[in-house]
């Protein structure tokens, strides 16, 4: 298996311009499957400091749409897209961060032409997973069969090398974090693992013991602190400021993190 090393940026500008409107198109239709799924459990409200970033940019050019949601289990669901596709960049999001009332793993959904296909798909943890044991026992050892056959099946994925060590750390064991061919074959990989990955999820929220109310606050602060730091802290976010400027990328990396929501956060 091999590695990409290289910057986003750089392998975008390395790269020839090419429409990936296909590929975005199916990486649209595979969130908006995802989404439905979780939006069937969650009772789920849109933020309304997101509400004027439903459409942005120019037709034809750069642009994108963000929507961020809350509700009583959830406390910051992003679905998003941003990027050029008829030039050869695009990245779609799909995360959803749990209120504090349980200790399930946040759920980390990326996709992107760059214009090489490239997917992320974590279980963001909510606890050390060198100090607790049970906790990824729970989560994340059941997931090493398939993580690893993966690896072994899939011989034209590159695993990516953030050039962040920061990002790098926030990835956990199990993550996938991959560039590969645009083709139907790697489609259809990433369309299971993700179905795969959020129906398991969905029963992870519905299994979960609550946590108790005096230690909820704590959990809410740390949860917040690494969703801001994770997505102020993304290497992608040049690109936005390329397409954009500075002044709306910080707009977008706030409503990325609920930096500016009008909705309270669940406890």
């Amino acid at each position: 298996m091999s590695e990409t090393l290289k910057a986003v940026q750089d392998m975008t500008d390395e790269a020839p311009a090419t429409d990936v409107t296909g590929t975005f198109v199916q990486w649209q239709e595979l969130l908006g499957e995802l989404k439905k799924k979780i939006a069937a459990r969650f009772e789920l409200h849109r933020d309304p400091s997101t509400e004027e970033l439903e459409s942005f940019g120019e037709t034809g050019g750069p642009r994108g749409s963000l929507a961020g949601f809350s509700g009583p289990e959830v406390d910051w669901m992003i679905h998003s897209w941003v990027g050029d596709p008829e030039h050869g960049f695009v990245n779609l999001h799909l995360t959803v961060w749990l209120g504090p009332h349980v200790r399930v793993p946040h759920l980390g959904i990326a996709l992107l032409c760059w214009p090489g296909g490239w997917f992320y798909l974590d279980s963001v943890p909510r606890a050390s997973l060198v100090a607790d044991g049970d906790y990824y026992d729970r989560y994340y050892a059941p997931a090493e069969e398939e993580w690893l056959a993966v690896r072994e099946e899939y011989k034209d994925l590159s695993w990516f090398t953030s050039r962040s060590g920061f990002i790098r750390g926030s990835l956990s064991p199990t993550a996938y974090c991959y560039s590969m061919p645009r083709d139907a074959r790697h489609i259809e990989l990433v369309r299971r693992l993700l179905h795969e990955h959020v129906d398991r999820w969905l029963a992870w929220v519905e299994e979960a013991e609550a946590v108790p109310a005096g230690e909820r606050e704590e959990l809410a602060g740390a949860d917040l602190a690494v969703r801001r730091n994770i997505v102020e802290r993304d290497p992608a976010n040049v690109m936005a400021v390329r397409y954009f400027g500075e002044r709306t990328t910080d707009r977008l990396v706030r409503a990325l993190w609920g930096g500016d929501r009008g909705l309270p956060r669940p406890s």
